[in-house]
């Protein structure tokens, strides 16, 4: 229950204003919330799962700055492709609606990608080389969740008010910035 306590604080403060949040609030901004939220938390449970077993197996040890570099480079790929935009035709629209597929596997993979070598991250491998990992790994995961779940609420209202060119370009922006900052920060460590 310790492990369980400090992951999630840890993680749901280190989560507060950080990139994926960020991501979070454009993402609720284009989909309905609840298939966002999913693919936070199934992107989210798989590398914190993968963080409290490096952390428990090699302490902490990860070379993290390839990952960085990796993974800004795919931001800057989202960042082409929403600009460039999608036209989804009546059919396509109607799915994505009943089922929120895309909006998950979307969410999912950003998330995913976004996270890897993230404060977060490597803040739950520090955590489970010196506490339970069962506790650290659902304490990390739900408090992120929670911080992220947070940040979609509040893409869900501007969402509405919001014309859709403008969540375009703030949304490209995001991606642009997000990836610079992680090519910068893996070619700099």
């Amino acid at each position: 229950m310790q492990a369980f306590l400090i992951s999630f604080g840890v993680i749901f403060v280190a989560e507060l204003g950080d990139k994926s949040q960020l991501m979070a609030l454009a993402f609720a901004t284009r989909y309905r919330p609840l298939p966002i939220l999913v693919g936070i938390t199934i992107a989210t449970a798989l590398v914190h799962a993968v963080s409290v077993l490096v952390g428990v197996v090699i302490g902490g040890r990860l070379p993290t700055d390839a990952i960085k570099v990796v993974a800004g480079l795919a931001f800057l790929g989202f960042a082409a492709w929403t600009w460039r935009g999608d036209t989804l035709d009546d059919d396509d629209q109607a799915r994505v609606e009943r089922t929120g597929r895309s909006a998950v596997v979307a969410a999912s993979v950003a998330f995913f990608l976004a996270e890897l070598g993230d404060k977060t991250m490597l803040a739950t491998i520090t955590l489970a080389t010196t506490h339970g990992a069962l506790g650290t790994w659902l304490g990390s995961t739900l408090g992120m969740v929670a911080a992220d779940a947070l940040a979609i609420l509040l893409g869900a209202y501007l969402g509405a008010r919001l014309p859709e060119r403008a969540i375009r370009i703030g949304a490209t922006a995001a991606f642009v910035v997000f990836g610079l900052v992680l090519v910068v920060e893996g070619l700099r460590g």
